[in-house]
């Protein structure tokens, strides 16, 4: 049986509230779990106390029996210093999608008509 420490979904249309739970990762995202860990509210501020509350003790516990932790956990366990913190690379997120370089494209070509033609 895999573990996993995820986010379960919580709360009313528009007003998400979050278990965190460890679960078996064949499970679905808000169906059983073996044990909840702590709660995450993205509704409070940042700096909110109550905004992330994890039992650090059975979170612990869980990575030492080798459960795996979901990308927005391990961000939480970084933050809480539990975890260190792992370096991100998207390279391709700078990038314009398509339809803009496309546009970039045919603006350099009409920038470059006059300046063609001037001669």
């Amino acid at each position: 049986m895999a573990i996993k420490l995820r986010l379960a979904r919580g709360g009313s249309k528009k007003r998400p509230f979050y278990r965190i739970v460890a679960a078996d990762s064949r499970m679905p995202r808000d169906g059983r779990f073996v044990e909840k860990l702590g709660t995450y509210n993205p509704l409070l501020p940042k700096d909110s106390e109550e905004r992330v509350k994890m039992d650090m003790e059975r979170v612990q516990y869980w990575l030492g029996q080798g459960a795996q932790v979901t990308d927005r956990i391990a961000r939480m366990l970084e933050a809480a210093g539990v975890r260190e913190k792992a370096e991100r690379n998207n390279p391709k997120k700078g990038t314009p999608g398509k339809k803009a370089q496309e546009r970039a494209e045919e603006k350099a070509a009409k920038a470059a008509e006059p300046a063609a033609d001037a001669e």
